[in-house]
Formats: structure tokens, sequence, C-alpha cells
């Protein structure tokens, strides 16, 4: 058996992968190649650590319409995604915490991972947003200054209320009005 720790990585962006599907509610059908490629590449990468076959996790698009377009349906891509980190507890850590409440837990540990998994969505949407819009400014410019002092807080930050605290405070530090922000964000 592969040692945990080689494993723990893959686990670990798995269940990002996971965290950020679309809901099958919201969204029935994913598009993007780049998508299921980047996972399909991951279980690649976690057979070549473990020595193991995860060929059945492998998300494999369907074509939609006449226009010969593939897509991945949603549910089939959280079903996999899941079933493969179910898998990967169940072998490499069955002694920590479930990673998600599609799996028995308490209620009080569901609560705070579903918080947890909002709150690094939030984050990382966050920080996704400030490097798109980090070129948009020049060096030294002062919206350039709030973006990569922003960035370089939000590990600290714990909860909503914290990232509006971290956004204001350095909007005035950085002397940028709201209206300077709606615009650096809009």
């Amino acid at each position: 058996m592969a040692d945990k720790e080689n494993i723990r990585p893959i686990y670990s962006e798995l269940q990002g992968y996971l965290s950020q599907a679309p809901a099958s509610d919201k969204q029935y059908l994913i598009g993007d190649p780049a998508l299921w490629e980047q996972i399909n590449e991951t279980i690649n990468e976690l057979a070549r650590v473990s020595g193991e076959n995860y060929e059945r996790f492998g998300l494999t698009p369907g074509q939609s319409g006449g226009g010969g377009k593939k897509f991945l349906d949603t549910n089939t891509y959280r079903a996999k995604i899941g079933g493969l980190i179910s898998k990967l507890h169940g072998k490499y850590f069955p002694d920590e915490p479930a990673p998600f409440t599609g799996m028995p837990s308490t209620v009080i540990s569901q609560t705070q991972q579903q918080s947890q998994s909002v709150h690094v969505q939030m984050l990382l949407e966050v920080q996704s947003k400030i490097d798109q819009k980090l070129p948009e400014f020049g060096e030294g410019t002062k919206e350039r200054t709030f973006l990569q002092k922003v960035k370089g807080s939000l590990s600290s930050i714990k909860d909503t209320m914290g990232l509006i605290l971290l956004l204001v405070n350095v909007a005035k530090e950085c002397g940028l009005s709201i209206d300077d922000l709606k615009s650096i964000f809009g």
C-alpha cells in the first residue's frame, strides 16, 4: 500500500474539485474539457503514486445535441469524484473525519464542513477575481497595491465579516473610496 502522506495531496486536490463542482440543480451539464481533463490527470497521478488502478473513476464526456460538443453530466462528475474521495478516505484515512457531508457524520460536523466549504469557496472566488484584476492596474497604483494587500491577507480571513472588514480597512489604508472598490470589482 502506498504511503498515505503521498496520497494526501491528491486526496485534498480531489476534495477541492468536488467542493467547486456546480450543483446539479443549478447546472446539469459541464462543457469545459479542461475541467474533466485536469481531474483525469489527477486520477492518473493517483494511480502512479499508489500503484493501483482507479480508471473506473475517470470522467468520460458524452455528446449533446447535433453540434458535436462534448459535455459531462454534473451528477456523474459529482458521483465519481465523491466515490473516489470516499474510497481513498476508507483506505488511507479511516481514522480521520469524513471529508464531506455525504458520508456518515454528526450533524455538528456536517454543519462545520458545509460552513468551511462555503468559506473556502468564497476565498477562492475573491482570490480568482483579484488575480483577474491585477493585470489591469499598473505597478505602484493605489488599486494594484490594494489588490496585492488583500490577496496577501486572505489566508487570515475567518468569515464573511472578516472579508468585508479587510476590504474596507485596506481600501481606507490605500486611499480608495467605496466607489473605487465598486469600479475595481465591478
